[in-house]
């Protein structure tokens, strides 16, 4: 009797590794409908919201991250860590999975560990151009890494890696011109003008807004629209202050789901540098300039951003002077058809395309699955 293929997804904490993780989950049941998937992780974050959204069942580990401040909170984080550990092991031992897949984020390392131990075999998916010490222990007993750069093999045993880029939501790619209208319609925008998107993350980024706060300020009558999401931690600060400064040309959200029209609208991005970002930008074919978050690992934001910025294919403002040059910046940049197109087709250069399933036939082949084996 035929066997069900089991898979452990495990990752998560933004949107940055959630919507990857779920896209390959989908991939994976396009390719093998009866697979049982499980996601993995943390209790408390946005994961826990949307994978099941997405149609699958997530169990969550009580992991968190060290806070950069200082926090009684810190001092829990071992005794969680011991207690993540222990969930993962007894979940493995339920689900008895055939493969585990890792995407980053906080579930992802007592997941993977534990597969380890258990003799199950697991897939590494890196997001970023720079890995974390994390992926660098984990990548040892991998038996795939998936990655979104090359040069890689500065992390990572080189005959373990597979060039498969990070998948992307359903729908982005380089927008024509009936889309575009179609976009512009959506979020009602003068289709006379030019279009900047503002993209801070799933959660916000207070230096883009504060950027933007000042702009709008300074604007009566806009000659350029403004679609900006602002992120769950912002959203009511800024719904205070679009009330009171009301202007026509400003569309504002929390969090964005049609990121497909949002890029079909805009003609140029503002971004942090997150890696799932970044591979959306380059199959959507987006002008943008890039503000790494300094609050990361590794600065690995800064890392992603330079790999395209050495090949002419993004601009990068460092943090720290985001408020005095970003917004000068972006009105001189999309004000410029010309540079506009050149950094449109050098970013589209830098995109890796089905991605998702690519990584899901890796996973296939690491646990040695055909549609008969699996007795």
């Amino acid at each position: 009797m035929k066997k069900t293929l089991r898979v452990i997804v495990s990752g998560g904490g933004t949107g940055g590794h959630i919507f990857p993780a779920i896209s390959i989950a989908n991939a994976l049941k396009v390719m093998v409908p009866d697979c049982e998937i499980l996601f993995v992780g943390a209790l408390g974050r946005m994961e826990m919201e949307r994978v099941p959204s997405a149609g699958y069942e997530i169990v969550g580990l009580p992991v968190a991250g060290l806070k950069r401040s200082l926090s009684a909170d810190n001092l829990k984080l071992p005794f969680k860590l011991i207690k993540s550990f222990g969930m993962a092991s007894g979940i493995i031992k339920r689900f008895r999975p055939d493969v585990a897949v890792g995407v980053g984020g906080y579930a992802s390392a007592p997941v993977l560990f534990m597969a380890s131990v258990k003799g199950v075999p697991y897939v590494i998916q890196e997001q970023n151009s720079f890995a974390g010490v994390t992926n660098r222990i984990l990548g040892r007993g991998a038996k795939t890494i998936c990655v979104a750069y090359p040069s890689m093999e500065r992390f990572f045993p080189a005959d373990k890696i597979k060039l498969t880029g990070n998948p992307v939501r359903k729908g982005i790619e380089r927008a024509s011109a009936q889309m575009r209208e179609r976009a512009l319609n959506f979020f009602n925008l003068d289709g006379g003008k030019r279009t900047i998107l503002i993209l801070g993350g799933s959660l916000g980024a207070g230096t883009l807004n504060s950027c933007v706060k000042n702009w709008i300020e300074k604007q009566v009558s806009g000659e350029i629209n403004l679609i900006w999401q602002c992120g769950k931690v912002y959203y009511k600060e800024i719904e205070i202050f679009n009330k009171n400064n009301p202007r026509d040309f400003v569309r504002c959200f929390e969090f964005i789901k049609e990121m497909d029209l949002a890029f079909a609208a805009a003609d140029l991005v503002i971004s942090r540098a997150g890696a799932g970002t970044i591979s959306e930008l380059c199959i959507a074919a987006k002008a943008t300039i890039f503000v790494p978050s300094p609050n990361v690992a590794e600065d690995h934001q800064r890392h992603n951003a330079m790999a395209l910025v050495e090949k002419g294919a993004a601009i990068m403002i460092p943090d720290s002077e985001a408020v005095q040059r970003l917004m000068d910046e972006a009105v001189r940049v999309v004000n410029n058809p010309e540079e506009l197109a050149q950094m449109e087709d050098k970013i589209e250069e830098m995109a890796i395309r089905d991605s998702a399933e690519k990584i899901a036939n890796e996973v296939l082949r690491v646990c040695g699955y055909n549609k008969n084996n699996l007795e």
